[in-house]
């Protein structure tokens, strides 16, 4: 997102259940703003009860964007959500109100602070090489030749694995090189506001979320969903509420 659009964005975030939603649907009415969602799940339609996505009561209150945009079967990456975001951010801006941004998704927090890095395309015959090996194989290839960025990743983060090794196979360069360049902090005028509540508190949040979404039919809308003929993107099915 271009520094000068950034500026004026307030970013709400942190864990599941922490009241993200809430705080950001106030603060938007109080400042006459509109919200764009940092939730990788909400831009999918037909994915309503597992994702906690915002109301259609709570959408009529306050624009939203970015959230019922694609269908289950399409993949977003983190360079087509920031793009997406940064072309709504301007037209809220263009229209003279502010912006808030509110979600949980760590990539795409780390996307709009950071940027992205300016590494290689996919190469689809390279992954699907790759994925033939187990997590743990992949996780040692990977510390064989790029130990840092192993260091990092959970032995059992196969997505980011296999993109390491793949930016690895195809500039010769480890995905960590890569990423020091573009690791400054964007200047902001308002920092990140982080929601938390004490763990015990947020687990009791957690739960009661899960039973009000079991309760608004949760298993009909992943039967729907598998049933639909179309198999689910890799992103979609990662889903979790």
């Amino acid at each position: 997102m271009d520094p000068i659009v950034f500026d004026e964005v307030l970013i709400i975030t942190g864990p599941t259940a922490a009241g993200k939603s809430e705080v950001a649907l106030l603060l938007a009415e109080q400042l006459g703003g509109e919200i764009i969602s940092m939730d990788s799940m909400a831009i999918y339609r037909g994915m309503d009860i597992g994702t906690a996505k915002p109301s259609a009561a709570d959408r009529e209150r306050v624009p939203h964007h970015l959230i019922d945009v694609l269908e289950p079967w399409e993949s977003a990456s983190v360079a087509w959500w920031l793009e997406a975001a940064t072309a709504a951010c301007r037209d809220i801006q263009e229209r003279g109100k502010p912006v808030i941004v509110a979600g949980g998704t760590p990539l795409y927090l780390k996307a709009l602070l950071r940027g992205l890095f300016a590494g290689p395309g996919g190469n689809p015959e390279l992954r699907r090489r790759f994925q033939e090996h187990s997590a743990t194989e992949l996780h040692a290839l990977l510390q064989a030749r790029d130990p840092e960025t192993a260091s990092r990743l959970h032995p059992n983060d196969r997505k980011r694995l296999v993109r390491a090794l793949e930016v690895l196979e195809l500039t010769g360069r480890p995905i960590s090189e890569w990423q020091q360049q573009f690791g400054t902090q964007r200047a902001c005028r308002w920092p990140p506001l982080w929601l938390d509540l004490p763990r015990p508190e947020l687990h009791a949040r957690i739960n009661r979320r899960v039973e009000r979404m079991l309760d608004a039919g949760l298993l009909d809308e992943v039967r729907r969903l598998h049933q639909q003929g179309r198999p689910l993107s890799r992103e979609a099915a990662e889903a979790a509420g």
